[in-house]
């Protein structure tokens, strides 16, 4: 059997590879599996490629699958629940980084017209994928502010740098001897992936990630065409089409277009203070335990505040309680609770909460009413109820889950600050709302011991 069919049969395996592990991905049930077809995957077609260079020294190349395989082992042992959002970005951003890299090397003398513009292509996309990723990084951690930055002709400087770009390509690929036309390309693609994010607010970032997770898939889907790689062009494009796809259910779950979350920090946006009327009813650890011990049916609804707590695992605790007290326990996951898509899975899934407890903001809301007890854990605009009553509000329309129409809605939080989006939330201030503050993980143990 010829290398060259070698290398063809190994990247069909790595394809197929690629798609069982994408639908496994789809469930939580089955989403590790997915993962381990996906890696597999992934190595079965570095393997081919390796076959099909021929006579090369494999020394520096299997010292650096073993230095990047330890660091990335090391990395995802050692990172925080609270710092998976940061991770995710900084992964689209080294594929991105990738991507302009393999395009780069992969211009020649001889390169055709098309081989130019599929370098173009991989080296803009992975441009700007890469100073995107780092800013969307810089917010998520608040090394840098997580509000948007705009200032006075923000328009007119992205649409000249776009103007730039399409000139400096033009010229590249009519010029491909002058490495100036390229220079210009890769530095132009590095600013407008600064410019693209640095106006989005960091409440929209589980939108960013998505998109940027797309990006990052369309640059190796180019890169692939620029160096004939079969195995490079289906994986890139696996990754930039279900990209795209959870780019939509994210817009879809604020109610808001693609467009406005990209462009909305441009607008002035109408966020006059919102007035609550109401007053604070505080309860203790203590009180709360005597009205879920008479609960029987209880709601969880997880924040980004659960994950800084890392209070998942005595959730867990207080959630086997309640059942064997004869309490019905169901989690309500908002799509965008937390700082990336699937950020509360990631986190209840660690703890090892059964999957079918874990329901979407469409099956928890119906049953909202019968509700005897919801417990907010650390999330804020996901529950926020102005985002249907008051018109003003910037979210306003985006849906919600609907803890409000719940008997009695417990919120843990440390104090009354804002959420990540710094709006006012009214449900601090309903009748039915208690607020239990604190450390949540604190809390939680507190209950937890109670009912032991």
């Amino acid at each position: 059997m010829s290398t060259e069919l070698i290398t063809q049969l190994g990247y069909v395996v790595a394809s197929g590879l690629f798609i069982f592990g994408l639908k496994m991905l789809g469930s939580p049930a089955t989403a590790r599996r997915g993962n381990m077809f996906s890696a597999l995957g992934m190595l079965v077609a570095i393997v081919a490629a390796l076959l099909d260079q021929g006579i090369v020294d494999f020394t520096w190349i299997v010292a650096g699958m073993l230095v990047g395989g330890a660091i990335g082992a090391v990395a995802a042992r050692a990172v925080a629940m609270t710092s998976m959002p940061e991770m995710v970005a900084l992964f689209n951003g080294l594929g991105g980084a990738a991507s302009l890299l393999v395009g780069w090397s992969a211009l020649s003398p001889d390169s055709g017209t098309i081989t130019l513009v599929t370098i173009v292509l991989s080296i803009l996309i992975g441009g700007v994928t890469l100073t995107g990723s780092l800013i969307a990084y810089g917010k998520l951690s608040e090394k840098i502010g997580s509000g948007a930055i705009t200032f006075s002709g923000q328009q007119i400087v992205n649409s000249l740098v776009v103007i730039g770009i399409l000139g400096g390509a033009v010229m590249f690929c009519l010029n491909p001897t002058d490495p100036n036309w390229l220079y210009l390309v890769i530095g132009l693609a590095l600013l407008f992936g600064i410019m693209a994010v640095i106006p989005i607010g960091g409440a929209d970032m589980p939108v960013v990630i998505s998109l940027l997770n797309s990006y990052s898939g369309l640059a190796a889907c180019a890169a692939g065409f620029a160096i004939n790689n079969n195995a490079l062009i289906v994986a890139g494009s696996l990754v930039g089409a279900s990209g795209i796809i959870l780019t939509q259910i994210m817009c879809k779950a604020m109610n808001r277009s693609l467009s406005n979350v990209l462009f909305s920090g441009f607008a002035s946006v109408s966020n006059e203070e919102t007035v609550v009327e109401g007053e604070i009813k505080p309860i203790t650890a203590d009180d709360a335990y005597y009205v879920l011990e008479a609960a029987t049916n209880v709601a969880i609804i997880p924040g980004y505040g659960m994950a800084v707590a890392q209070a998942q695992h005595v959730v867990k605790e207080l959630t086997e309680l309640l059942e064997k007290n004869g309490c019905e326990v169901n989690f309500g996951i908002h799509p965008v609770a937390g700082r990336m898509p699937g950020h509360m899975n990631v986190l209840l899934a660690e703890a090892d909460v059964p999957y079918d407890q874990l329901l979407e903001m469409d099956e928890i809301n119906p049953r909202m009413e019968t509700v005897d007890v919801a417990i907010v854990i650390g999330a804020n605009d996901v529950v926020n109820p102005a985002a249907r009553e008051v018109e003003s509000s910037p979210i306003y329309g985006m849906p919600v889950i609907n803890v409000a129409d719940a008997r009695t809605v417990f919120v843990l939080k440390r104090s009354m600050a804002s959420g990540f989006a710094g709006i006012e939330n009214p449900l601090f201030y309903k009748e039915n709302t208690r607020m239990l503050f604190g450390d949540a993980k604190e809390s939680i143990a507190t209950l937890v011991r109670e009912f032991s």
